[in-house]
């Protein structure tokens, strides 16, 4: 499967920059469980990845700070008894992570305050509020 990776338009992963490494999964399987390398590790290097264009590298690497180790992020996959299916998993997974970190920030919010009708209708509806709450009490007579 030394195949590309695709994440967007513009950002293409080289095979060649992508490390995968197998072990054995845990979980339900029998027997074959103890015989099979069907866990997948797909690491690939964000920090030193010629790949990746220099406008969005600074951006991928603060938003994926806490993933990363040494400038390299790990995927794992292990939730499919075949190694194929879990290695199209992980290169799917670290496809929509990669996607997600070099997304554009949303636009700035522009601050906006409340009309003057807005706050009247705030204010009455206060004073309503407490005229039911003054209305329930009632007086004590010693």
């Amino acid at each position: 499967m030394a195949e590309n990776l695709f994440v967007t338009g513009a950002l293409v992963i080289p095979a060649a920059e992508l490390r995968e490494r197998f072990s054995r999964s845990s979980g339900p399987g029998g027997q074959g469980v103890n015989t099979t390398d069907s866990r997948v590790e797909l690491s690939f290097d964000v920090a030193g990845s010629p790949s990746i264009p220099d406008t969005l590298r600074p951006r991928i690497l603060d938003r994926l700070a806490t993933r990363l180790v040494d400038g390299v992020v790990t995927v794992a996959a292990s939730e499919f008894r075949a190694q194929l299916a879990n290695r199209q998993a992980a290169r799917d997974r670290l496809a929509s992570l990669l996607r997600s970190a070099s997304e554009p920030p949303p636009p700035k919010r522009r601050p906006t305050r409340p009309s003057r009708a807005a706050k009247e209708r705030r204010l009455t509806a206060k004073r309503r509020r407490g005229e039911t709450k003054r209305s329930r009490r009632g007086t004590f007579s010693d």
